[in-house]
């Protein structure tokens, strides 16, 4: 049986700021990301199995994936804990604010690596994260490739 890709695509919406840059993103900003995940593996072959012919159930992939990562970063600010944001993003908690402190600096770059971890964690073992594909605009993304890490 061929090993097939399948993708399936999410939205959500995030505000960070990047300590210590030197461009307009060191101030508190927003994206409306889109992220696309993409697993490979082989069809289910067994005809009794209520799956047969996925790879795995496009409901099953959205599942992890919201739960590790669309549920937790959409309408959440994300700031880098090791940097001097810590006191906005206290502040901003105190105020009730969804607020996510990351041991990273917040960058698309960054946050594909974290997520790719968070997906491949919660994989069935038959089924290999392939790719990540996240973008912060219509034109800027971060890649992450299984072959490549």
């Amino acid at each position: 049986m061929s090993t097939i890709r399948i993708t399936k695509q999410f939205k959500f919406e995030t505000g960070h700021a990047l300590y210590g840059y030197d461009g307009k993103c060191k101030n508190v900003h927003g994206h409306s990301y889109k992220l696309s995940v993409t697993v490979s593996g082989k069809p289910i072959t067994d005809s009794n199995n209520v799956k047969f012919g996925m790879v795995i159930d496009f409901g099953d992939l959205k599942k992890i994936v919201k739960e590790e990562i669309v549920d937790l970063f959409d309408h959440a600010t994300v700031f880098n804990q090791n940097t001097p944001h810590i006191e906005l993003a206290k502040e901003l908690k105190d105020r009730d604010h969804h607020v996510i402190l990351v041991d990273y600096q917040p960058t698309s770059e960054m946050m594909v690596i974290d997520f790719a971890q968070k997906i491949k964690s919660r994989l069935p073992s038959n089924i290999k994260l392939h790719s990540i594909k996240l973008s912060e605009t219509d034109t800027s993304f971060a890649e992450w490739f299984a072959s490549e890490n």
